[in-house]
């Protein structure tokens, strides 16, 4: 994959990513079920974030995730194993080298990766390889453009867009979500359909007010401050003005929106 992966492997993000997928799991997943007996691969599993919710929404379907990162890859059996789940492998492999023959799976599932490869158009095809013909592929994606809030803050706008020009720098993409359905198709993918879903948080949703805008977006924004500054992109006083602004949207009158995109499309198949 050779990309840098922004976010960084501390603790503190692997804890960030326990808590999108818990606050996440029924916006993202509720249409997402792979038959008994199929055979699903999850391509840049990280810390088994996803994981554990697709093992365990499918428990009749057989599962092999992979990562590029080792210490990521221990991480999630480890999460996988607390959680009961029998129904899956875990392997370490790059997304462009993967060791698989070609059509050995039914379904192939992505989570928060294309975001950060420089190729994205390409490991779909590779994964599209993959798919045996009339399989699927579930690709999901944020785009850090879609996220608006009250009170609106400038400073808050501007931390945001320090983490995207960060993952720009390392040869990825904070807005892709936008993309996905051109992407999906250039990678050669059939009746491809993607559906935005949005994440509305106000007062009266307290688990969201704490698990996602507190505890998933806020603080990956926080996550890159340091990052930021080194680059020259702000300051310490102006980023940590638009991170207060943005904890400022979970007070009681505050208000946050994201969109996520969710695309699902199929290996064509042979004439």
């Amino acid at each position: 994959m050779t990309q840098a992966y922004v976010h960084g492997y501390r603790p503190r993000e692997h804890e960030r990513l326990r808590e999108q997928a818990g606050a996440l799991v029924d916006l993202l997943h509720f249409d997402t079920a792979y038959p008994c007996g199929s055979t699903v691969l999850e391509a840049g599993c990280g810390v088994g974030a996803q994981t554990v919710t697709l093992a365990q929404r499918s428990p009749e379907a057989r599962f092999t995730a992979v990562d590029i990162s080792a210490d990521s890859v221990a991480e999630a059996e480890r999460r996988a194993d607390r959680a009961g789940i029998t129904n899956v492998e875990f392997r370490q492999a790059d997304i462009f080298e993967l060791p698989f023959d070609a059509e050995s799976f039914d379904h192939v599932f992505v989570c928060f990766v294309l975001e950060h490869l420089l190729r994205p158009v390409e490991a779909l095809a590779v994964l599209n390889g993959l798919l045996r013909p009339g399989g699927s592929i579930t690709v999901v994606e944020g785009d850090h453009g879609s996220a608006y809030f009250h009170p609106d803050s400038p400073a808050a706008h501007a931390a945001i867009q320090c983490q995207v020009e960060l993952q720009a720098e390392a040869g990825g993409n904070a807005l892709i979500g936008r993309q996905l359905y051109p992407l999906m198709v250039d990678a050669g993918l059939d009746a491809v359909r993607v559906s935005p879903r949005m994440v509305y948080v106000d007062s009266s949703r307290p688990e969201l007010v704490d698990g996602f805008t507190r505890k998933t977006f806020t603080a990956m924004i926080e996550g890159v401050r340091e990052s930021a500054i080194a680059a020259g992109l702000t300051d310490p006083e102006s980023f940590d003005a638009g991170v207060q602004d943005l904890h400022r949207t979970t007070e009681t009158d505050g208000v946050f929106c994201y969109t996520f995109f969710k695309g699902v499309g199929k290996k064509k198949r042979r004439a």
